[in-house]
């Protein structure tokens, strides 16, 4: 059976759903025995873009590349922004709907040929330590939504701890080091949003404690991320000559660590300038147990050396920090989709090159499909695969054809649910740019936070599609 318009929902708008949803248009396009393909892009947020939006801190000017490729896909996209002989290829942006909640998953799959489920990962990976839910005890993900003006996170965040301990040696850890020791001033350029930038000004962080429980040629940083920390106005940077005993950048697996292990080594020889805050860099920490009666007033950590197949083992030393705060950033753990089977250990929906496995019509990209491990380019690579599935199960007739017509927005304007459009997130977009544009301190742009002033911006003529 053939095709002639085939209907597809992907939920989640960020990059993974975004790639998806492009790369879909253009195989259905060039494929001989397809007709054209409209595509809905189900979003739980106002707006798109995901965790580049939410998830990315405010002062990386090389994301701006990312979303601009990225509203480039959507914009050209737009129903009628295309006339092809074959077809129009259309996306169309449906924000401020949870699946799940305003429409379930069933619904979708009754009114599309396939359905791909996008929604990434934005809780904490679980550390199982004693203490861990102590106050003062935090998520990296909460306070990166925080200082990124996630609009479901609280306005304030406690910045009253000294000394602080950010647990992990990824990009996401660096991050959150990075802001909590940055001068909240080096960041009015930025599109931080002013209830951020009060918070961070009033802060009284002096010390950030980073700690991996590997050696210094396991980080998982990137030398971008890592270059970044020695750029920090009134920051020293601290070392410790122990942990590089037997670090060797000329002996590095690849250029980068190569690169990353000379920055280092290059810091290890720094004076100390007197700066009002410091920096420091752990490594062979394994945390062991987060301290403390009614908050946080420690941390310990068993010290770890490389064993023989070099992951790190414990020697059988203590070591004890008086910290006020701790950050984990241990990584992410999937966003389930209500109606999905779900791997509770893994954190992702289980599934076989992107097919679920069991749900013939149902698929999965991104985090949510392989775990949240990987930069943007490997989500590109990563949709590719899922979509080439896609296009050949719509090619052989695995798919069904929908058993319920009509548009689903017209189920939602039934249920009075407030879903923003393309148009909506341009008049948000052009909004925050206004808001830059007049602010005291010149930004590119300036966050809208609150859920409601977000919909209340995007909605006027949506009643008139």
């Amino acid at each position: 059976m053939t095709i002639s318009s085939l209907r597809v929902a992907i939920v989640g708008a960020g990059p993974a759903g975004i790639y998806a949803g492009n790369l879909l248009a253009d195989a259905v396009n060039a494929h001989d025995s397809l007709g054209s393909v409209e595509i809905d892009l189900f979003e739980s947020l106002p707006a798109p873009y995901g965790l580049i939006r939410y998830g990315v801190a405010p002062d990386h000017p090389r994301i701006k590349g990312i979303v601009n490729s990225l509203h480039e896909m959507l914009d050209a996209a737009q129903p009628g922004a295309l006339d092809q002989s074959k077809g129009r290829r259309t996306i169309r942006f449906i924000g401020n709907v949870e699946v799940g909640r305003d429409i379930a998953l069933a619904e979708l799959r009754e009114r599309y040929h396939a359905v791909i489920l996008a929604t990434g990962a934005l809780r904490d990976a679980a550390l199982d330590i004693p203490g861990v839910d102590l106050p003062g005890s935090y998520g990296a993900a909460d306070f990166v939504a925080w200082y990124d003006g996630h609009p479901d996170v609280p306005r304030t965040w406690p910045l009253d701890a000294p000394s602080v301990a950010v647990i992990g040696n990824g990009n996401v850890a660096l991050d959150v080091a990075r802001v909590l020791a940055k001068h909240a001033v080096d960041l009015r350029s930025t599109e931080v949003p002013d209830n951020v930038l009060a918070g961070l000004e009033s802060s009284a962080v002096t010390d950030v404690h980073v700690f991996g429980r590997r050696g210094p040629a396991d980080i998982k940083f990137t030398p971008i991320e890592l270059r970044e920390l020695g750029e920090l106005r009134d920051v020293d940077i601290v070392l410790h000559d122990e942990d590089f005993d037997g670090v060797d950048p000329a002996s590095a697996s690849n250029n980068q660590l190569k690169v990353m292990l000379r920055t280092l080594n290059s810091w290890r020889g720094r004076e100390s300038t007197g700066a009002s805050r410091r920096l420091h860099l752990h490594f062979w920490h394994a945390p062991l147990e987060i301290t403390g009666g009614k908050r946080v007033d420690g941390i310990r950590f068993a010290r770890t050396a490389p064993g023989a197949d070099g992951a790190p083992v414990a020697t059988g030393e203590v070591r004890e920090y008086a910290v006020q705060a701790v950050y984990r950033a241990i990584g992410y753990y999937g966003t389930r989709v209500e109606g999905a089977d779900f791997d509770e250990r893994r954190g992702v929906v289980p599934n076989e090159q992107g097919r679920v496995l069991g749900e013939p019509g149902l698929y999965a990209t991104g985090w949510i499909k392989r775990g949240p491990v990987g930069l943007i380019g490997h989500t590109k690579s990563d949709a590719l695969e899922t979509i080439g599935h896609l296009v050949s199960d719509a090619a052989s007739g695995v798919l069904a054809e929908p058993g319920v017509d009509g548009d689903v927005l017209d189920v939602l304007d039934e249920r009075e649910t407030e879903y923003t459009t393309w148009d909506g997130w341009l008049a948000l977009d052009a909004h925050e740019r206004a808001l830059g544009e007049s602010h005291e301190h010149v930004r590119e742009r300036v966050k809208v936070v609150p859920r409601d002033e977000q919909v209340e911006i995007s909605r006027p003529g949506v009643l008139a599609r």
